[in-house]
């Protein structure tokens, strides 16, 4: 059993991360958010997929406007994105953003974070300090690796808004580099009491950026350290949400929509079993009840397998058992194995 390390709550709108809440899955929009209508469209698209929170690239001023107008018109917490202005994080405040994402590296005035912090604090509004690897401030110091670094401006950054007397915190330290990722949560996660947000950034493509971010995010969620994650894609952002909800039905920190199970196939499948599992894994898209779904390629060990799955189908030369929680139900011709298969499915 994974036990988490237990950290302050914050509330972000509506949504807690932190404490004993559930961990939050994140995203962000792909969207010129100056574009309201593709912007509230895709916002949409994430809420229906399971995403909690979503956050927006806010480069200039008509961004920052736009946030208002996006609020009205969506449903899941906003937050803000912001870059190099602080006057566009204040701006975003004004428009009512639930939450704000900075990042040390693009701004360092101490005057200026300290403008953004009183508004943040007038509107109870938390701040993510978002280290990133590839942006960090330049320091004449030198550091032994890029992870005790990232550490070092967190809390440098932590201390500032500490002394402003701003505890709405959450914290991510976020590179390319899986160790160096790790590294830097497992020593930040045992210094400071804030929520930490996950993520792998710039993972990549969808095969290999799944994979790179399941490594790095699932370690250490299953270390018990993560309050909320993003999973980076180059890809549509729903995408992101299903891969940060197999990571955690993975680890069984979440149920989120189905799970399918199904073998690799092998020289004792009779019929094509990768062809029926793509074609199940498409029609179970849309259901965000938690389910188990089993497609197996063999009649004799199937079902004992998959025994724990709520619903499934071993197949064998022309004819295939239908299961649920390992028991054969029935059987069918394989010119019904999807139709049989989705329709026990319907059935829970």
């Amino acid at each position: 059993m994974i036990v988490r390390r237990l950290s302050k709550p914050i509330t972000v709108g509506t949504v807690t991360v932190g404490g004993d809440a559930p961990i939050v899955v994140q995203s962000m929009t792909k969207t010129d958010t100056r574009n309201i209508p593709a912007t509230v469209a895709q916002i949409k698209e994430l809420a229906d997929c399971g995403c909690e929170i979503v956050r927006v690239a806010v480069p200039d001023t008509e961004a920052a406007q736009s946030i208002s107008t996006i609020k009205k018109n969506t449903s899941i917490p906003l937050i803000a994105d912001i870059h190099f202005d602080y006057r566009l994080a204040l701006a975003a405040l004004k428009g009512g953003a639930d939450g704000l994402r900075l990042n040390p590296g693009n701004i360092s005035d101490v005057s200026q974070i300290a403008k953004v912090v009183q508004a943040a604090n007038e509107r109870e509004t938390p701040i993510r300090i978002g280290i990133n690897a590839g942006s960090l401030p330049p320091t004449p110091k030198p550091y032994s690796s890029i992870a005790n670094h990232m550490v070092s401006v967190a809390l440098e950054q932590i201390n500032l808004l500490e002394g402003l007397d701003f505890d709405l915190i959450k914290v991510s330290l976020k590179a390319f580099d899986v160790p160096a990722t790790i590294k830097a949560y497992t020593i930040i996660a045992k210094k400071i009491p804030y929520p930490l947000h996950l993520g792998i950034t710039e993972a990549g493509l969808p095969k290999t950026g799944a994979v790179r971010s399941a490594v790095g995010i699932g370690i250490l969620l299953h270390e018990g350290i993560g309050d909320t994650i993003r999973v980076s894609l180059s890809d549509h952002p729903c995408e992101e949400v299903n891969t940060a909800y197999e990571i955690l039905k993975s680890l069984d920190l979440r149920q989120h929509g189905p799970t399918l199970i199904s073998c690799p196939a092998c020289g004792r499948a009779e019929v094509d079993i990768i062809s029926l599992a793509q074609s199940v894994d498409k029609s179970l898209r849309g259901i965000t009840k938690p389910i188990k779904v089993a497609v197996m390629g063999c009649v004799v060990n199937g079902p004992g397998e998959a025994q724990d799955a709520d619903v499934g189908i071993a197949c064998g030369k022309g004819r295939g058992a239908i299961f649920s929680k390992g028991k054969v139900i029935r059987t069918v011709d394989e010119t019904d194995f999807l139709q049989a298969l989705m329709a026990e499915v319907k059935n829970l």
